[in-house]
């Protein structure tokens, strides 16, 4: 058959191959994270959303990724399915290409089972479970009635939707026209047996999965996410006699397809990396902050600062990270930094982070004392700026008076105030953006990333004209990278103190 190719070979003896869905914009952040983290081995594949990679890491180092959202373990990978008309056609070829034998699934499982270390339930069905993947196909039907498979199939369905760019699984909510197709596919495709079994002890042999499954691209026009997924479910519970199971499964199959490629991966852990336990309240997305943070150049020792740190989801990834530099945080907001000293205290992180209540505009804080500024300038309809026009200047002023020479200025900036910005930091005779974060190809990656592919000179000049005469020709930009916030697109700028400012 055609698919075999795209196979993924398991071998305990070799580096596993990986898959970590991103946000988008984050790809350059964890390629170069996975290979500085796990030192991953041969090629790191950057596609939208994913980065695919071989590494020898166990469970603990691979928990350990920051920039990404969900990391599978990579059972198939193969060039987009074939498109035609032809549903049923189509069907069948998804089908063959996920399902193959029952020895392969025995396979992963065992492979899934000792990276996940995993305890309790899954190691007490191992052997029944070995049982049921050799037992015939024909032999697979299950004597549960007919509402109880109705049930099964439709836990089988969980379409896979990003929600702030983290995938979430959900059933879907309207069955009603499809509710009367699983009926009578149901019973159909599951023939009840005599009644020599016992329905439940039949139940409790067989592993629990469901399949979570995304299309986009010419594949969606002609399916849906939750046909394929049935189709693909219907077809392991009968040729391995497993039960599906939409809430706490053993096994979760994510399927994949687009005009890029067609990805089979089992995710390695229940939660998303992205949950960050230590954080109590969720502010900025934390993957985001991390990046931010990874631009920063911190180093032992440093003074760091966020002043606008809101709920301190920027200072608590970098101090989780960085743990050697200090860190301050300035907000107006009485609530938010409430938020943020709870944040402080869930993370165990008192005697890292400092809070101070401040304006942004007048900060107590000496001049050139601190070693990088990082923040998220606060914008859309949540934390709508009034007057960001007038505000920005005042807001830079601060910045680059608090940062000593040689320091950097990470910023997280919408469209329109990066615009801004941009007018504000054109630099006389300064005629060069274009030099990358650190200059590798994963950097550059992030600047191609940005609006139309060029570098922060695009948006030069743009709305000077309702700007102050005030310029900071002491910070020169050093790289801009476009990342999502789920619905809103926002840019990462990253500034450099050349000089003292107002020279």
């Amino acid at each position: 058959p055609p698919h075999r190719p795209g196979r993924v070979k398991m071998s305990s003896a070799e580096s596993g191959r990986f898959f970590c869905t991103a946000g988008r914009g984050l790809e350059p952040f964890l390629a170069r994270e996975v290979r500085a983290r796990l030192g991953a081995t041969g090629s790191v594949e950057c596609v939208s959303g994913k980065v695919f990679f071989s590494s020898a890491a166990g469970p603990g180092e691979l928990r350990k990724l920051r920039s990404g959202e969900r990391l599978f373990l990579l059972l198939k990978k193969h060039s987009p399915l074939p498109v035609s008309g032809n549903k049923g056609k189509m069907l069948h070829e998804i089908k063959s290409f996920v399902t193959e034998e029952p020895k392969y699934w025995l396979d992963i499982i065992s492979v899934w089972r000792k990276l996940h270390g995993h305890k309790g339930k899954t190691d007490d069905v191992s052997q029944e479970n070995t049982m049921a993947l050799k037992r015939k196909s024909e032999e697979e039907t299950n004597t549960a009635s007919k509402r109880q498979k109705t049930e099964q199939v439709r836990a089988i369905v969980s379409e896979e939707c990003q929600v702030e760019a983290g995938e979430r699984c959900v059933a879907p909510e309207r069955m009603s026209s499809q509710e009367c197709w699983i009926e009578n596919k149901t019973s159909s495709e599951f023939p009840s047996k005599g009644g020599g079994e016992n329905p439940t002890a039949n139940e409790k042999l067989s592993f629990s999965f469901r399949v979570s499954c995304r299309c986009s691209g010419a594949i969606a026009k002609i399916l849906t996410s939750q046909e394929i997924g049935r189709a693909i479910g219907i077809a392991l519970m009968k040729q391995c006699g497993w039960r599906a199971d939409l809430r706490d499964p053993d096994l979760e199959i994510f399927v994949h397809l687009n005009d890029i490629h067609s990805v089979v991966g089992i995710p390695l852990f229940r939660l998303p990396l992205a949950n960050r336990e230590y954080i109590k309240t969720a502010g900025l997305r934390s993957t985001v902050a991390w990046a931010m943070a990874s631009l920063a150049e911190i180093s032992a020792g440093a003074l760091v600062l966020d002043p606008m740190c809101g709920l301190g989801t920027i200072l608590l990834e970098a101090a989780k990270e960085w743990p050697e530099a200090c860190y301050w945080g300035a907000d107006i907001s009485d609530s938010q930094l409430e938020g943020a000293d709870g944040n402080i205290r869930t993370a165990g992180l008192m005697d890292k982070i400092e809070l101070l209540k401040a304006s942004v505009k007048a900060l107590p804080l000496p001049s050139e004392s601190f070693d990088s500024v990082v923040s998220d300038i606060p914008f859309g309809k949540k934390f709508k700026m009034t007057n960001d026009a007038q505000l920005l200047p005042d807001i830079l002023q601060e910045m680059e008076r608090v940062l000593r020479v040689g320091g950097t200025i990470v910023l997280l900036l919408s469209q329109d105030l990066r615009k801004r910005v941009d007018g504000l930091t054109e630099c006389a005779g300064g005629d060069s953006p274009e030099a990358a974060a650190d200059g590798d190809s994963e950097a550059a990656a992030g600047k191609a990333l940005s609006v139309d592919g060029n570098s922060s000179s695009l948006a030069r000049g743009v709305g000077e004209s309702f700007l102050s005469s005030r310029h900071f020709g002491s910070l020169v930009p050093d790289g801009v990278y476009a990342v999502s916030l789920g619905k809103t697109d926002a840019f990462i700028h990253k500034y450099r103190k050349v000089c003292a400012a107002g020279n």
